[in-house]
């Protein structure tokens, strides 16, 4: 593994992304079964050349469904039809997770996931919300600062 930097991240902005008003939030659902094939292929798919790139080995993560167990109700899709267009993990008060097919990029997918998960964290707790991402991957990186996440702290990993 390559080194890299990892930048925990924490909401400052108010109760939802002001991008996105609360009423204009989609139902998102936790992952169910018949979502399963799609999702890890969309999650590899996203992650595969970072993870090639800094040498972080297995570069797919899930190889098997039975990794998803565990996750599955904190794991909540965006889907249209069969289609599964994205998905966001929201484990307590922290974001995980969060992938858009790569076909369905630069449509403000990312940004409508973001916002509900925060919203939905926000309907649990007012604790802080956080997230961690790798610096490298600056399209994300610049979707949160501008959602209202800030850099609360650099960690060098490898």
């Amino acid at each position: 593994m390559k080194p890299f930097t990892v930048l925990e991240m924490v909401y400052t902005g108010g109760a939802v992304p002001a991008e996105l008003p609360p009423a204009e939030l989609p139902l998102l659902t936790p992952l169910r079964a018949e979502f399963d094939g799609q999702y890890l292929r969309i999650y590899n798919a996203c992650f595969y050349e970072m993870r090639k790139a800094l040498d972080i080995r297995p570069y797919n993560v899930y190889a098997d469904v039975r990794q998803l167990d565990g996750k599955r109700a904190h794991l909540f899709l965006l889907t249209e039809g069969e289609i599964l267009i994205g998905s966001v993990g929201c484990f307590g008060t922290e974001i995980d997770d969060l992938i858009v097919h790569p076909q369905y990029r630069g449509r403000g997918y990312g940004r409508t996931l973001l916002a509900w998960a925060v919203t939905h964290i926000r309907e649990e707790t007012d604790a802080p919300v956080t997230l961690h991402v790798a610096e490298r991957n600056q399209t994300a990186v610049q979707l949160y600062l501008r959602t209202g996440f800030a850099v609360k702290k650099r960690m060098k990993i490898g």
